[in-house]
């Protein structure tokens, strides 16, 4: 049954507000102090310190800017380090610029071919208007990251710097978006397929060259000039960027696998699961094997103890501290700065749209006590001037609520695990939670 706050109910929240003591000094305390700085739990700080029972060496951290790239940086910021030792680097980047050009052209073809296929819905169907919703953005997925880089390959940062509009994407996304979405107007009623051919390249022509206008042109060929530890310098002559990629990263991306932990019902552990209309390259579907937690845990475990940093996905956005540089929950009470109980399983966050998938990063240490990890260490792409010269800690109770993927090398799954691959997957809707793009 319904019904608007009555004159009764609000006097009485009025009075038992006024009566609670701890509310007044709270209210009193946050005139002009932070939400989050008055809940900070001092006890907690001890264990959050940067020392690491196992300590990847890795190379300074970077900086995506003002734009959501995250996934990217923090995909070739695995691959680099591979390329860094083999070179004997203290310094090194990919192009992420070169990356989000190609990744942009390549979901704008997928969203025009989403709006072909669903050109007789209506306009109000769920489907569609998710995906003119949408659009596109900035965000993507570890498997996206494999297609667009085994299309095109990589190139140093050299051989594509970072633009302003690179670093600064909010402008240009919009104006693609505008553009594509006049096309999903456009082509709703033409039902001639050379027509809807040649209204598609041309809608492609005129992305290719906003991205070219903002982002500039991707080489395609180029040297490959570096000095590395020993001030000897190199320079390999002619390369082109899938070339780059095989002399010098080498790492076959296939062997990688995104493991998830959904513990929704509607999704089981142990099977595979993709999502309609989430890609970039089509073709190239994005696939998750689901696995309880602690499968999940083992996993990265594992790689990080073969000196092998695993990049993973998380909700960035829960019990976090950028100018201190760590994410804890035991860090915060707000249960008692406003005496309101606040807790929520990560399933119940999940169905709720309180938690979801939102930021990629690296693990690149972890600390163990007795064999069971108590804190991670975390490489950021916000750059070096926040948390600690860019990197940050996670406990263990934080990596339990929100981390929610990672991507780690098939050798390191079970039997088990590996056969479900083979399998094919579950489709999930769109709008689903672990369709959330880093």
């Amino acid at each position: 049954m319904s019904s608007s706050i009555s004159k009764t109910l609000l006097q009485r929240m009025e009075t038992e507000y006024s009566n609670n003591e701890t509310s007044t000094a709270m209210r009193h305390a946050l005139q002009k102090t932070d939400i989050q700085d008055a809940a900070g739990v001092q006890e907690a700080m001890g264990g959050l310190q940067s020392y690491f029972s196992i300590d990847i060496r890795t190379l300074p951290a970077t900086n995506q800017q003002r734009t959501g790239r995250c996934w990217i940086f923090s995909a070739l910021n695995m691959l680099r380090e591979k390329t860094a030792r083999d070179l004997n680097l203290d310094r090194f980047e990919f192009s992420q610029n070169y990356t989000a050009f190609w990744d942009k052209l390549e979901k704008s073809n997928f969203f025009l071919e989403s709006v072909l296929k669903l050109q007789d819905r209506s306009w109000d169907d769920r489907t569609l208007a998710w995906i003119n919703s949408q659009g596109i953005g900035d965000g993507g997925q570890w498997d996206m990251f494999t297609a667009i880089t085994q299309k095109y390959g990589l190139v140093p940062k050299d051989a594509m710097p970072e633009t302003y509009a690179s670093s600064n994407t909010r402008t240009l996304a919009n104006l693609m978006n505008r553009r594509l979405r006049r096309f999903a107007v456009d082509i709703k009623q033409v039902r001639d397929k050379s027509e809807q051919k040649a209204m598609k390249e041309r809608c492609l022509s005129e992305i290719y060259g906003m991205l070219c206008t903002s982002f500039g042109v991707p080489p395609k060929t180029f040297d490959f000039e570096y000095v590395d530890k020993d001030k000897q310098y190199h320079c390999v002559r002619s390369l082109t960027p899938l070339s780059f990629y095989e002399q010098f990263v080498g790492v076959n991306l296939n062997d990688y696998i995104s493991l998830i932990h959904s513990p929704r019902v509607e999704t089981p552990y142990h099977k595979l699961y993709t999502v309609k209309f989430l890609g970039n390259v089509k073709g190239k579907p994005v696939r998750y094997l689901n696995v309880p937690l602690e499968e999940l845990k083992d996993a990265v475990l594992s790689q990080l103890k073969d000196d092998t940093v695993v990049w993973f996905g998380c909700d960035c956005g829960k019990f976090g501290d950028r100018k201190d540089g760590y994410w804890a929950p035991e860090a915060f009470d707000f249960e008692t700065v406003f005496d309101v109980d606040f807790s929520i399983t990560k399933e119940e966050a999940l169905h709720t749209g309180e938690s979801a998938m939102n930021h990629a990063m690296l693990f690149t240490g972890v600390n163990l006590v007795d064999d069971a990890p108590t804190k991670w260490k975390i490489e950021n792409s916000w750059g070096d001037k926040i948390a600690r010269e860019g990197y940050f800690v996670g406990s263990d109770i934080w990596f339990d609520r929100y981390v929610y993927q990672a991507v780690v090398n098939k050798k390191y799954l079970s039997d088990k695990a590996r056969a479900i691959l083979e399998e094919k997957p579950v489709e999930l809707e769109p709008w689903d939670p672990m369709g959330t793009l880093a």
